[in-house]
């Protein structure tokens, strides 16, 4: 065995483990000098150029956010309400809209259509008339829509005219619903008619059963006119930004995480609740979902005309939990936590602001605005303290 001694001037703090040497049979061992690395050393407000405080106390230390359960936030909308998780339940109200659209359909009979059917004739002719009043007929007669199969209509090359088709069903036959699909030949189109399943059931086929045809990429083509397209709902995340959780929840729910909109990102070592919308989803999918996320919780579900987007929101409300305090007695923290609550605090870039790591992030900004790339790229790529050299 052997030592070699490292000068502790030449190398800084630098402090390696005594190693075994690993001798090899006529080999020449070439030992590389590495760079000594860079010492982890704790800012202090005056590093960054905060040299006084609003209130004249001595004040007292603590530790902030030693766990992440420690900083608790809250999202605080324009109403001034407090957002809170309180019910993973989807609400009741969706069941009832899904009868509604069912109860429309079976009481097609109970209104008389002969002013519509001679607007239908007048714009698809006869021919696609007689089908649909036949179509109409059978959803009269039938127990149930189950047993309605689509129609058909006649090919249509106009994409004008086959827009004025669909306006006319969504007008005048809200419980149906339509789409196009391929024709008899290369450049002819139809529109298919049928009953709005509510999502459900056989007329209500994956996407992969449509002749690869996606419908309304947005959203569901069968969405009730009298609720939002928007479904609100809170996220409370633990340990989790808020792309992060989101990038979850799209990825469960098979959408992009751009159909989502949120007043503001919220800490990542937090517990926070926040508002999110969501284009055109169910709140009992989402309601779903919280039995296979983890540190992850949705709820307080209901539908909203419009999505929110950054800056929606009148602040946030923290709960902070501070560690390991230290103080002269219990009167000065107390008389300092009756001037924060009478004061307030300047709310300034704090030194999270100029980064955690060994070395501060605005060292490196002050390099690169300088023009010294060279001595920024050190600074990225220099061993830290801690780090294991090969």
């Amino acid at each position: 065995m052997w030592q070699k001694a490292i000068s502790a001037a030449s190398w800084g703090c630098l402090s390696l483990p005594v190693l075994k040497p690993y001798f090899l049979c006529n080999t020449t061992i070439v030992r590389a000098s590495p760079k000594p690395q860079i010492t982890m050393k704790n800012l202090d407000e005056s590093d960054v150029g905060v040299f006084c405080y609003i209130s004249d106390l001595p004040g007292f230390r603590g530790v902030l956010k030693q766990r992440y359960s420690d900083f608790i936030v809250n999202e605080v909308d324009t109403d001034g309400n407090v957002v809170h998780l309180t019910t993973m339940e989807a609400p009741p109200e969706e069941i009832a809209e899904e009868i509604r659209t069912e109860t429309e359909a079976n009481d097609a009979a109970s209104k008389n259509y002969t002013s519509e059917f001679e607007s239908f004739r007048s714009l698809a002719g006869d021919s696609d008339a007689e089908s649909f009043e036949a179509f109409m007929g059978q959803i009269n007669s039938s127990d149930g829509k189950e047993s309605v199969s689509p129609i058909v209509l006649s090919p249509d090359s106009d994409k004008l005219h086959r827009t004025a088709m669909h306006n006319f069903f969504k007008k005048n036959f809200k419980f149906l619903v339509t789409d196009t699909i391929d024709g008899p030949d290369v450049s002819s189109k139809c529109i298919r008619v049928r009953l709005d399943s509510g999502g459900h059931g056989k007329n209500s086929r994956k996407r992969k059963d449509r002749g690869g045809k996606p419908f309304d990429s947005r959203g569901s083509d069968d969405w009730q006119e009298n609720i939002g397209k928007f479904l609100r709902f809170h996220l409370c995340k633990e340990n989790k930004d808020s792309q992060e959780a989101l990038g979850v929840i799209a990825k469960m729910l098979g959408v992009q995480p751009r159909s989502f909109g949120f007043a503001g990102t919220k800490d990542k070592r937090a517990v926070s609740t926040q508002r999110v919308t969501v284009f055109k989803q169910r709140a009992k999918k989402l309601a779903a979902l919280n039995d296979r996320l983890i540190g992850i919780k949705v709820g307080d579900f209901c539908y909203v005309k419009e999505g929110l987007v950054l800056g929606q929101l009148w602040g946030n409300r923290f709960t902070v939990t501070l560690r390991g305090v230290v103080a002269d007695c219990e009167e000065t923290i107390r008389a300092a936590a009756s001037a924060l609550g009478r004061q307030g605090f300047i709310n300034y870039f704090g030194l999270q602001r100029f980064g955690s790591g060994s070395v501060p992030t605005y060292l490196i900004g002050s390099k690169l605005l300088r023009g010294e790339w060279e001595a920024a790229v050190n600074m990225i790529l220099d061993p830290r303290e801690g780090d294991i050299l090969f």
